[in-house]
């Protein structure tokens, strides 16, 4: 997977790894000829007193050494480069990708792991690229280059290279072989850390409410020491291997000074020749500590890309037909043929049976107790999942052959949790429609009975709104949200339990507004409150996932005894009568 990653996103700019590979290799060929030249340096210039020929070899060494530091500034810049834009490009494919899952993939995930997916996998990803494209050339090279460079200055001692090389990639892949299993629990428990503080950040009211603030610090500090557990372990290893790296370095250089200094003292080499061999040595020992560092990475980079694999193969369930049409035959119109809905590994089904039918313009409640399914039968409408069973039919048209874009601006939806964006208030309402002129957005503010709240801020329409809008209240973000929903002029309104905030004085108001400013919309309307939806021209009531009941609020309460106790438990047994 971590190499399927790599070559696909960076593909786009091999030209930038060309200048790596070309400037890399121009810096690796200039760090091979710099010891040569100080044998030189040492053996003819030095030893003879040749004063010309150092400062004349001296210049050259410094040429070449002010253009090794220019070709490695340029490739470490190409790789910066095409690794920032690797990184870029897969995080936009991670957001498309979860952009495009239902209700059932992003929960499956978990909203914590996708952030981490798109954020720490994607830079230890990242970061592999880069250093990849820095050492890809640089190491193998000087590795290779040294060994025949060294050999080729001093054979008798070539055997020390053949011991410390082989040494030193043992000690290297024993610790890396600990590392692998090590990065992939570190990565599962950043996870985990990252869903308990979204959990305590978001449910925070709900937290101070019940006095939880101790028993949730426990909670974070458990998942906290988890990871720091995980952490000091690779830590540890860490530990291990650069002394481990340095004593191998240390003991190599003891060796050729020990054993190079006796093949100096009998003549078999010079003092230079020495010199050289021993920067070859550090050359050898430095490429193979590169090749290692990389070796360290990419067991982190593989479960990182591991895990960005899943969400980039995982396909959506909402699958957009080739044939996809947004031509709907009788816009407006809502029908449900014998739905059924299942949710992955439940065994039984949420919804079974439904069937019923909303005319354009109509308005069709939906009632039942907590756990019917209300909001999961509101929720296929606009194909936030698709049905495991019957037909869901918007504008006459089955929403699974409608395009999706389509199907969406056809509907408003007001969820049960109504959510603003961080940004202005024009901005929120402009949501569903940008090019939404102020007369349109105030009209819809008037119908949801929101303009009284808004003229009064200091800003009016520019007025700023927090991210969730919390700095509003409860039945102001309701408003909002109903607002944002008129301003995008859909054929159908679909409000989930949405006038649950308001008073009884308001919900009628807004009602009234509604079904007065909007009769060709229709509109599905999901309450608690009987008050609510009396007047509704048809009323579906759901129990355990069917429907017990169907007709207006007079027959219903004839007909239906499940729909009579709901009427009784909220408005008496006298208006049940």
């Amino acid at each position: 997977m971590l190499a399927k990653l790599l070559v696909r996103y960076l593909k786009p700019y091999g030209w930038l790894l060309l200048g790596v590979l070309v400037f890399q290799f121009a810096s690796a060929l200039a760090s091979l000829y710099l010891p040569s030249l100080n044998a030189d340096i040492v053996d003819n210039g030095v030893s003879k007193g040749d004063t010309e020929y150092i400062w004349r070899t001296g210049l050259v060494m410094l040429t070449v050494s002010l253009g090794q530091i220019v070709a490695a500034i340029i490739a470490t810049y190409f790789a910066a480069k095409a690794a920032m834009k690797m990184g870029r490009d897969l995080r936009d494919g991670i957001f498309e990708r979860v952009s495009s899952f239902s209700e059932r993939e992003v929960t499956g995930f978990g909203a914590g792991s996708l952030i981490t997916r798109n954020t720490n996998d994607v830079q230890q990803v990242q970061m592999l690229a880069m250093m990849g494209a820095t050492f890809l050339v640089s190491a193998p090279l000087l590795a290779i280059g040294g060994i025949i460079l060294a050999i080729d200055q001093a054979a008798s001692l070539a055997w020390i290279i053949l011991v410390a090389v082989p040494v030193l990639l043992v000690v290297a892949g024993l610790l890396i072989a600990r590392m692998v299993p090590l990065f992939r629990s570190y990565q599962g428990k950043l996870d985990g850390v990252n869903r308990v503080m979204r959990e305590q950040l978001t449910g925070i009211r709900v937290i101070r409410a019940f006095v939880r603030e101790p028993i949730e610090e426990e909670r974070f500090r458990e998942a906290n020491t988890e990871i720091m557990v995980v952490g000091r372990k690779v830590g540890s290893l860490f530990v291990v291997l650069f002394p481990a790296v340095m004593l191998i370095l240390n003991v190599t250089v003891i060796g050729v000074i020990w054993f190079g200094g006796f093949q100096v003292d009998s003549g078999e080499i010079q003092i230079g020749t020495l010199f050289a061999f021993m920067q070859y040595v550090m050359i050898i020992l430095s490429g193979v500590m590169m090749a290692s560092f990389m070796a360290l990475m990419i067991p982190r980079a593989a479960v990182s890309a591991e895990r960005v694999g899943e969400v980039l193969g995982t396909p959506s369930t909402l699958v957009r037909p080739d044939d996809a049409t947004s031509r709907f035959p009788t816009p407006g119109a809502l029908a449900f043929e014998d739905v059924a809905y299942t949710y992955p590994g439940a065994e039984h089904p949420i919804l079974s049976g439904i069937t019923f039918r909303a005319d354009p313009g109509e308005t069709v409640a939906i009632v039942g107790s907590t756990g019917a399914g209300k909001t999961t039968l509101v929720s296929l409408i606009p194909r936030l999942f698709d049905v495991t069973g019957g037909v869901v039919r918007v504008g006459g048209l089955d929403v699974r052959e409608a395009d999706l874009d389509g199907l969406w601006s056809a509907i408003g939806l007001v969820p049960q949790r109504p959510f603003l964006f961080s940004g202005t208030i024009a901005s929120n309402l402009r949501f569903g429609k940008e090019d939404a002129t102020d007369a349109e957005i105030w009209r819809a503010l008037e119908i949801a009975q929101a303009s009284d709240f808004v003229s009064q801020m200091p800003h009016g329409l520019d007025s700023p709104i927090a991210q969730g809008g919390t700095n509003v209240s409860g039945g102001q973000r309701q408003r909002l949200a109903i607002a944002r929903a008129i301003v995008h002029e859909p054929r159908i309104l679909v409000f989930d339990d949405s006038f649950s905030a308001l008073d009884l004085t308001t919900d009628a108001r807004l009602r009234q507004a509604l079904w007065r400013e909007l009769p060709d919309v229709t509109k599905i309307v999901v309450a608690q409150r009987i008050s609510t939806i009396t007047d509704a021209d048809r009323i579906v009531v759901l129990d355990d996932g069917g429907i017990v009941g169907l007709g207006t609020h007079e027959e219903l309460l004839e007909s239906s005894q499940t729909y009579r106790e709901i009427v009784e438990s909220q408005l008496g047994a006298e208006v049940a009568r």
